[in-house]
């Protein structure tokens, strides 16, 4: 588990430092596109395994979902701070909606931990559990997609 944390932490630092040169930097944007980074990369080795692009590994569906989960539990309030959206600044797909009354981004990111907490609890036993259990991360994913990012240009 400590090995897993330490490799987690230094993508972070690495996703976070590959951001920052590809715009003006802006911590928060920087800290949130590297951490959703690190969760693209696990839910895409989970996904290739669970399509059949890849062989499961069991080890590797492990650590994937455990890495997913210790994403899920990174405090999120520094990451999300008013006026940092697309239309205040560049390099960033957040749409000002995430910041708006009634906004479900909250809700939706407690959605995709305790998806994230499922997946972790069977990511390792199996292509069918493993299958089953991300179908409710994905749906977070898209959810928060759908309604709060902006569409690729």
């Amino acid at each position: 588990m400590i090995h897993s944390r330490l490799i987690l932490s230094a993508a972070l630092a690495g996703g976070v430092a590959l951001s920052a040169t590809a715009q003006e930097s802006n911590p928060a944007v920087d800290a949130r596109q590297g951490q959703f980074q690190i969760m693209a990369l696990n839910i895409g080795v989970l996904g290739n395994m669970a399509r059949g692009n890849t062989e499961y590994d069991a080890e590797a569906a492990q650590a994937a979902a455990n890495n997913l989960l210790t994403m899920s539990q990174i405090d999120q309030r520094f990451h999300w701070v008013p006026g940092t959206d697309n239309e205040s600044i560049e390099g960033t797909r957040a749409l000002p909606a995430i910041w708006e009354e009634g906004s479900r981004v909250i809700e939706i990111w407690g959605e995709f931990g305790t998806g994230a907490e499922g997946l972790a609890a069977v990511a390792g036993d199996g292509l069918d559990a493993m299958r089953a259990a991300l179908g409710p991360v994905g749906a977070a994913c898209g959810s928060c997609h759908d309604d709060y990012r902006a569409a690729a240009n």
